[in-house]
């Protein structure tokens, strides 16, 4: 049998910790009804507060958020439209020569092509011209016509005109002569 300890009356319950913290609503009864009130009112004030702060935080982070969209949409192609510039001075350089011959015309736009085509790179947009006997895909190219061609069924014969894609979504398909089937 255990020994109860000295303060212990024999048989008396096993002393509780509840003992050591103070009971809540003993002290909210030991205190006045408008001490009470007076802290209920304060905490009150502070959480109303903390709840404003809060909804106007949120209603600052939402603006702003609408905002940079709004200045996203407004300046997105800057960065293309910057590199088409070479491209355009190019072509106004190339009519403002009196004279030019043939030659110099020709060198002059392949030269411009290149512009255009290191712009469209750098901006992701990606030619789509598949070669001849590629397997006609419908996500990338547009069938203009069926031609009877000794290759395979279902497969590139041509490109009419090429197509482009950007940042993987095609910008226009490829328009393609599909060889038919036999």
């Amino acid at each position: 049998m255990e020994k109860p300890e000295e303060n212990q009356a024999p048989g008396a319950p096993e002393p509780s910790f509840a003992a050591d913290t103070p009971d809540l609503n003993n002290a909210a009864a030991a205190s006045t009804p408008e001490q009470r009130l007076a802290e209920l009112e304060a905490k009150h004030s502070e959480m109303a507060d903390a709840y404003l702060r809060a909804k106007a935080e949120a209603e600052n982070t939402r603006r702003r958020a609408e905002e940079e969209m709004s200045k996203a949409r407004k300046f997105a192609v800057e960065g293309f439209a910057d590199s088409l510039l070479p491209v355009k001075d190019s072509l106004e350089a190339a009519l403002a020569i009196e004279g030019a011959t043939v030659e110099q015309l020709r060198e002059g736009t392949h030269a411009t092509l290149r512009q255009l085509a290191t712009a469209l790179e750098r901006n992701k947009v990606i030619e789509i011209s598949p070669p001849a006997g590629t397997k006609f895909d419908p996500h990338q190219h547009q069938a203009i016509t069926m031609v009877p061609v000794e290759q395979e069924a279902n497969t590139v014969v041509a490109v009419l005109q090429k197509g482009y894609l950007i940042a993987d979504r095609v910008l226009r398909p490829a328009l393609v002569t599909v060889a038919a089937p036999k």
